[in-house]
């Protein structure tokens, strides 16, 4: 392997080490925050758990779950493939078509 390589392999590897700790930052913003708003709005000392069936107390940790969950997708989760198959396809047929 050459210094290029080994120097390309780093580069890339470094990324991915980036991608995976700016979703581990994420994870952890949204578990301390969403405690947070959780205690703070659920008046647990007045109301003990009575005020925890409120579904309103939950729209923000549902809404930034689910972007907490794209995020994890997009750093663990299998690249799609669709997109990338279907290029070298448009490519080919074409190249076939017409001579470059």
């Amino acid at each position: 392997m050459s210094n290029y390589d080994d120097k390309k392999a780093y580069e890339k590897a470094k990324k991915r080490v980036e991608k995976e700790k700016g979703f581990y930052l994420h994870l952890m913003v949204y578990i301390v925050i969403n405690s947070i708003l959780l205690f703070t709005n659920s008046d647990f000392k007045n109301e003990g758990f009575k005020n925890w069936l409120n579904w309103q107390l939950y729209i923000t940790p549902i809404l930034w779950g689910i972007g907490l969950l794209s995020h994890g997708l997009s750093v663990f989760g299998k690249k799609i493939s669709f997109a990338k198959k279907w290029e070298e396809r448009k490519i080919q047929e074409l190249m076939d078509k017409e001579d470059f």
